[in-house]
């Protein structure tokens, strides 16, 4: 279960938006105001939406740091 957990950041660090107006940014940079909308309106279904989920939670609790750091220390 950890090491899946470790993927999955790993991938979150890495993933980029693959439509709209910030495609080509990574999640963890999407402004705060539209990773709220995404969640106070519809979440895609998926791996995107479960992304979107956590840079959310990261968002909020301020926690962006940790996926910064793992796209430093794990670059693609």
């Amino acid at each position: 279960m950890m090491k899946d957990n470790q993927a999955f950041l790993i991938e979150l660090a890495h993933a980029k938006m693959p439509y709209g107006k910030y495609k080509g940014s990574y999640l963890i940079a999407l402004p705060e105001y539209y990773v709220v909308w995404f969640q106070n309106n519809r979440l895609p279904k998926g791996k995107l939406g479960a992304q979107l989920q956590l840079v959310y939670e990261l968002k909020l609790n301020g926690m962006e740091h940790l996926i910064h750091n793992i796209q430093k220390t794990n670059p693609k």
